[in-house]
């Protein structure tokens, strides 16, 4: 049965976290995890070398788990969660992608965004991009 406020996922409200939805979710937990770990380590081990990429890299994968979050909540509430972490993540990888191939040199190390996620085979380009068309796509089947 539907939230009637619309909030949560279920029937009628063009539930995001199902079909590729799933998928999503997948790839969306596992780059917050394995972003959040990488940031962890590095920031306890070797913030000095790079502060900026390492706080980058954390910010990162804090805004996979809110996606995450998004994804699986559904509803018109996760749908607006979701929207927005995938476009200000998309709006990160442009940015530091860019920023990070024009100023390698603000750039000591990688973050997940470095060079559009060349380092994760320009998944973390794909992703919002994927995530932004699902969210359409499930948005006008409800």
């Amino acid at each position: 049965m539907a939230d009637p406020a619309g909030s949560g996922s279920g029937a009628g409200s063009g539930d995001i976290g199902r079909g590729p939805g799933r998928v999503l979710i997948l790839v969306y937990g596992v780059f917050a995890l394995s972003a959040g770990a990488r940031a962890g380590v590095q920031i306890a081990t070797k913030w000095h070398e790079a502060p900026v990429a390492y706080a980058l890299s954390a910010l990162a994968a804090a805004i996979y788990l809110v996606a995450l979050a998004g994804l699986v909540r559904g509803g018109r509430t996760g749908r607006l969660v979701a929207l927005t972490a995938i476009g200000v993540e998309l709006a990160g990888v442009l940015v530091v992608g860019t920023l990070s191939l024009l100023m390698p040199a603000a750039f000591p190390d990688a973050t997940v965004w470095s060079a559009y996620g060349r380092g994760y085979a320009f998944v973390p380009l794909a992703l919002p991009v994927l995530g932004l068309i699902w969210l359409r796509a499930a948005n006008r089947s409800s």
